[in-house]
């Protein structure tokens, strides 16, 4: 059996490249592209939350935000909010979308 001191000195042959978070620029893809995936139908904060990989409280900021500049717009049915994309959301979500492929293609994180 191994002591712990030599276990302590064993390095990992394979090193983990540290974590990369997301840019408010990431977050604003994701979250266009919930929204957009979602259709005319829009969709409720909780379902942007899970595929944004967001906590509720940020999903509402950064919402706002781009309520605030009219990418999305959002409406109320009983007591749930449903948000949909706006004709300006969905073009530059694809603009962005472009972006995005030129960035993977010259291997750049943004």
């Amino acid at each position: 059996m191994a002591s712990t001191d030599t276990l302590n000195n064993i390095k990992p042959s394979v090193s983990f490249p540290k974590h990369q978070y997301r840019t408010s620029l990431g977050i604003t893809y994701d979250i266009l592209q919930a929204c957009t995936d979602a259709g005319t139908n829009g969709i409720l904060i909780s379902k942007i939350s899970q595929k944004a990989n967001l906590s509720h409280d940020a999903v509402m900021r950064n919402c706002k935000k781009l309520i605030d500049i009219g990418m999305i717009e959002t409406s109320r049915i009983k007591t749930k909010y449903i948000f949909t994309t706006t004709e300006k959301g969905i073009k530059f979500f694809y603009e962005l979308q472009k972006f995005q492929d030129i960035i993977k293609e010259i291997n750049i994180r943004y």
